[in-house]
């Protein structure tokens, strides 16, 4: 087996505030108490206890999982890869599709394997062209849901389900596996319509700490990825983590994230190499549903492109993930970060396979900063808001027939802006406003500390995203503040937490359009489409209802042509601020 990643660390004058913060964990015995199980490490409370004990398995499921299901899953692999399907399709959201789909980005089609695609958006061009895309008599369909009454999931299920009983029949079946946990409706569900196999996960697991059980596993496997090396690897992760808090990489991690931001440096900013860029989504959805909240949290900073050192404010604490050593001109732009100051952390993997002990070390890290901060890293307390606003929409839909008429507030072209939060002086203009001015008063709100979220209800799509990367690295390098960016409804699993519950010093664009087509829910009276806009809705609602600095604005028909519209204004309403500032 190969050597576990290694972990440097360039901290500068934050090096003695990461080792006074190391020595009181060692005060604490974290290491030892994390992999007791203890729950009183956190919190004292018996409500918050009661759910930090029934979400400790990720602490040995990779173990578990080598010993016991490896195997299993390997000869499942050869059966699905023999009887000749092509395709895989995870159907899922959040914690039960993120690791799918940092291994898909990863590693690709395996020769001889079917293809993974991983489905989590409600977007019904996205989920059509996924369609187009499969021979679904040869598709695994893989049911992901951990609570197994998530809506997204349920909803994909229903749609291909009924797609596929079209062509077989009552062996529709055959073509569909559950990842769930015991007793659930999606179990249920599954036995009365003689899924494939059902694989019930433990239940002590929360779904963003869950890439190493049969949540992230069963796709790996099927996929042709060697899942009892990536378990083995993770398990030696394991037993190292068992050391003092000194000699052990993932307790200094996490002492770095939450040291760090209590000192201000909250914008945890991650450089991965390009082989493992995906990793990003992963750590993001870890790191900001279990740190946000109680009005803290890390912000995690994934896939905004690397600058010089001039463009970032002074909360960034840099994390450098690489596979082997960085190329030479990525090691020369964090050189020029460590001389600048910037505290920066580096990883590197050896290969791939490496993700699983990847995946346990920030799992323990985030654990030991959510430990520092004094919060609940295991909870999601505002996650659960956007789904009932989200569910009373769908509810008015079903009484009346229609979504509540929501009021144009100001025209540009074909972008409208229908929502605006927390700017009492740009909702008492907007009867009068244009949109560059409106978008000028919103950046003027902008200071230190803050970051800028761009939440994007649109099709994800290669021009899409160069268009939002264009936005926010021209926002971060006008403003000198972070920048995210988030497709809907992945991010309401994923940063929701955090958009909700956790720091006030956030901006918020969120971004929607029209979809080119609709598609059924089968047994719903709404549809895909809807249900989108629903969810858009419920969000801008759950950001407003807590007076976020937030814009909702709408990009009509065309999104490619919305963004640069969008992104146009963005630097004539940012190059006006800065006349007026100098001035």
């Amino acid at each position: 087996m190969s050597r576990s990643p290694r972990q440097s660390e360039s901290l500068g004058r934050y090096a003695s505030v990461v080792e006074a913060a190391l020595g009181r964990l060692e005060a604490d015995r974290a290491v030892q108490r994390i992999r007791a199980k203890d729950a009183a490490l956190w919190k004292s409370e018996e409500t918050h206890q009661e759910v930090i004990r029934n979400s400790l398995g990720w602490l040995d499921v990779a173990r578990i999982m080598r010993e016991r299901a490896a195997g299993e899953l390997k000869e499942f692999a050869v059966e699905m890869r023999d009887q000749g399907f092509t395709h895989l399709m995870v159907l899922g959201m959040g914690g039960s599709s993120l690791c799918p789909e940092v291994l898909r980005r990863t590693f690709g089609h395996a020769c001889g394997y079917p293809e993974l695609l991983v489905l989590d958006t409600t977007d019904p061009d996205t989920i059509h062209s996924f369609e187009e895309h499969l021979d679904k008599r040869r598709t695994i369909f893989i049911v992901s849901s951990k609570s197994g009454t998530t809506i997204e999931p349920l909803s994909f299920y229903k749609y291909f389900f009924d797609r596929v009983r079209t062509l077989k029949g009552e062996r529709a079946g055959e073509n569909f596996v559950a990842i769930t946990d015991p007793g659930t409706l999606m179990e249920r569900m599954a036995r009365e319509a003689n899924f494939r196999r059902i694989f019930l996960n433990p239940s002590d697991i929360g779904g963003r700490y869950s890439a190493l059980s049969y949540f992230g596993m069963v796709p790996a496997a099927l996929m042709g990825i060697d899942v009892e090396e990536m378990l083995g690897r993770a398990v030696k992760m394991m037993d190292a983590c068992g050391a003092s808090v000194h000699e052990n990489q993932a307790a200094r991690l996490g002492a770095a994230m939450g040291a760090l931001a209590l000192e201000g440096r909250n914008k945890l900013t991650l450089l991965a190499d390009p082989q493992v860029s995906s990793l990003g989504l992963w750590i993001e959805q870890l790191v900001a549903e279990s740190t946000g909240k109680e009005g803290r949290g890390i912000v995690p900073v994934a896939g905004e492109p690397l600058g010089a050192p001039e463009v970032y404010g002074d909360d960034r604490l840099f994390v450098c993930i690489c596979v082997g050593e960085t190329n030479e001109e990525t090691d020369k732009k964090v050189r020029a970060l460590e001389e600048a100051g910037h505290p920066v952390v580096r990883r590197v993997m050896n290969d791939a396979l490496d993700l699983g002990a990847e995946f346990f070390t920030w799992e323990f890290a985030t654990a030991v900063a959510g430990q520092l901060m004094k919060i609940n890293p295991f909870d999601q307390p505002n996650v659960q808001e956007s789904k009932d606003n989200t569910n009373a929409l769908l509810d008015k839909f079903k009484e009346q027939g229609r979504l509540p008429e929501e009021k144009a507030l100001v025209r540009e072209g074909a972008l409208t802006v229908y929502g605006i939060s927390g700017m009492e002086e740009a909702r008492a203009l907007s009867d009068t406003a244009s949109l560059p001015s409106l978008l000028t008063e919103f950046l003027s709100k902008v200071k230190a500390g803050d970051y800028i979220a761009l939440l994007a209800y649109i099709q994800e799509t290669p021009t899409h995203d160069e268009l939002l990367q264009a936005i926010r690295t021209h926002l971060r390098d006008r403003l000198r503040v972070a920048t995210t960016t988030g497709y809907g409804p992945r991010f309401l699993h994923s940063t929701g937490q955090l958009h909700k519950g956790g720091l006030k010093e956030a901006l918020f664009l969120q971004l929607t359009d029209e979809d080119h087509q609709d598609l059924p829910v089968p047994g719903e009276p709404y549809t895909f489409s809807t249900l989108k806009e629903a969810q858009a809705i419920g969000d801008f609602s759950s950001l407003a209802k807590r007076n976020r600095r937030a814009l909702r604005i709408h990009l009509g028909s065309d999104a490619t042509e919305g963004l640069g519209k969008l992104l146009e204004l963005l630097r004539a309403a940012t190059l006006s601020d800065a006349q007026s500032s100098s001035a």
